[in-house]
């Protein structure tokens, strides 16, 4: 089985930075594209950054020149560095990962997300 587990979130005020990872376990042959969406309360799920096997990023006008998104796919993990944040971060962040289990079954995982809280 495939696990996506996410870590990093939590408080914090407006202006500072957190770093969330999301590390992907279990019986994984590759890794295409890997992705954080965010869900604030009363919302719907949102696209915030993606990153595919080759290192080619996309973000959400949102957080263009705050966020960055990277991996290392020796480690099976993704990153979301998030800097300058706003209360309007605030939401549960999930990852996303498009995981070839055995070759050529392809199929999308999600994490259970981590809480981002940015207080004003």
């Amino acid at each position: 089985q495939v696990q996506l587990v996410e870590s990093g979130g939590g408080l914090v005020q407006a202006g500072g930075s957190l770093r969330l990872s999301c590390a992907a376990s279990g019986s994984i042959f590759s890794i295409a594209s890997m992705g954080w969406y965010r869900q604030a309360p009363g919302k719907q799920r949102e696209l915030v950054a993606v990153i595919t096997s080759g290192g080619s990023t996309n973000y959400a006008d949102s957080v263009k020149g705050r966020f960055t998104i990277s991996r290392d796919n020796a480690k099976n993990t993704m990153y979301l560095q998030m800097n300058s944040l706003k209360p309007e971060d605030t939401a549960v962040y999930y990852c996303n990962a498009d995981i070839v289990v055995v070759v050529p079954l392809r199929r999308d995982y999600w994490g259970k997300g981590t809480l981002v809280t940015v207080s004003s």
